[in-house]
């Protein structure tokens, strides 16, 4: 291992290309960390800081951030590293990086999750600032970020909009992206986690990585940067931003980014993980209005405005309230299959604890209920049957009853199977 003094004084770049424990790469540290030139890194031996860029084809741009980066490092007088997660590079960006001074992992699974994710479990500091290897973000804000990490934050996250005091250079960001893409996503998962975050999908942030593993993140495309978001909001972790400025993309060739797949990925990501929107309120208001129109129909026609509603309606508000109450359902076993597999982090809803504890007998219960419910509405009409002779019945009485009873015995039959099926999502494996 060879190092050489740089003109800051009191500290050291050791290349670490040859080094038994550790892979090719440049460590930067202070003696007054102590830290002395020379010494051989352990495996288990940690840095103050990773500064992390996924990678892939970025030949014409990694160079310049990686000693960008560097540079950050030594300037704020930390032991750090720069990182870089190559994803399958067929233009040498790899070797270009190495060279730069960076440590390289190679990361065979295509993806900017995956390569973030491989990068996160692989860094050595205690905090990762993690930022695009294209030369949009300047890992100079270095320091602004660590300011928050020291205080107490799990995560910190850049803004590169004017909201939130950032700054996007002209030509840094398309249109669509600033103005429809960025603020409709991100004002969804402010409104649907509570984050206080005004740019969900800002490339640079830094984060406790002790902090970020445990929250056990999966994603491996692009939807990673919302999903660090929403599970750190869920797991209660301390999240503040800072104001950023995006830079114009310094590549020649076109972004990995494909504005309308990856938006929705986005916005399909953040309703599979915010259950209360995708289920429970569409559940509520379809229950909501069928349970009133079925109510207001159901001793006979109603007139409004001199609009009739009768039987059509009656059995159109029976459907709704179906399948609000189905979606209700869909609503408790995706909370239920969340909390058991840790898919959501956070604490288990006391309701979901008292369910789970008989989910079989309350369901059978609650649907004996409603069936008891159809059945009588059931043998009304049989009897009703019975008086004209098993003949033809008046279509208002016979039909209206009969609505009733479909409605009442699909809700029971529901809840019964409802709950067996809470309690199979409740074995253990």
């Amino acid at each position: 291992m060879t190092c050489f003094d740089e003109a800051l004084a009191g500290y050291r770049i050791c290349c670490l290309a040859h080094e038994t424990f550790l892979p090719s790469g440049c460590i930067i540290w202070g003696e007054s960390l102590g830290w002395k030139a020379g010494m051989r890194m352990k495996d288990n031996e940690e840095l103050e800081i990773t500064i992390l860029m996924p990678c892939l084809n970025e030949a014409e741009t990694i160079e310049g951030c990686v000693r960008e980066a560097i540079e950050a490092i030594r300037e704020y007088g930390a032991a750090g590293e720069v990182l870089v997660a190559d994803n399958g590079s067929d233009d040498g960006s790899d070797g270009i990086a190495r060279k730069a001074g960076a440590r390289v992992i190679s990361v065979a699974e295509k993806g900017y999750g995956h390569a973030l994710i491989a990068g996160i479990q692989a860094a050595r500091g205690r905090f990762v600032l993690m930022g695009d290897a294209d030369g949009s973000y300047d890992f100079g804000e270095l320091p602004n970020f660590l300011k928050k990490l020291k205080s107490g934050y799990d995560l910190v996250m850049g803004c590169r909009l004017p909201k939130g005091g950032g700054t996007i250079e002209p030509n840094a960001m398309p249109w669509k992206h600033r103005w429809l893409g960025n603020p409709v996503l991100s004002g969804l998962g402010r409104l649907f986690f509570k984050a206080p975050v005004d740019d969900f999908h800002c490339g640079l942030r830094a984060f406790r990585r002790d902090a970020m593993i445990s929250l056990g993140l999966k994603s491996g495309g692009m939807e990673f940067a919302s999903e660090m978001v929403m599970k750190a909001q869920l797991g209660s972790l301390r999240i503040c931003q800072i104001p950023v400025t995006l830079r114009p993309d310094k590549r020649s060739g076109s972004p990995h980014l494909r504005s309308w797949r990856d938006g929705w990925r986005h916005l399909r990501f953040m309703l599979l993980y915010s259950p209360d929107w995708l289920f429970v309120l569409p559940g509520v208001v379809l229950s909501f209005m069928g349970l009133a129109g079925f109510l207001i129909l159901l001793p006979g026609p109603f007139t409004f405005r001199g609009v009739t509603f009768d039987l059509n309606s009656l059995l159109i508000s029976s459907v709704t309230m179906i399948l609000g109450y189905q979606t209700l359902a869909f609503a408790l076993f995706v909370k239920i299959y969340a909390a058991n597999s840790g898919l959501i982090p956070g604490k288990r809803p006391h309701l979901l604890e008292w369910i789970e504890g008989r989910p079989v007998e309350i369901g059978i219960m609650a649907g004996i209920v409603f069936m008891l419910v159809g059945i009588a509405c059931l043998v009304a009409n049989i009897l009703a049957w019975k008086d004209v002779g098993f003949g033809r019945l008046p279509v208002q009485e016979s039909l209206r009853m009969t609505i009733v009873t479909v409605t009442a015995l699909t809700l029971g039959i529901q809840t019964i199977f409802s709950g067996f099926v809470i309690a199979i999502l409740g074995l253990k494996r």
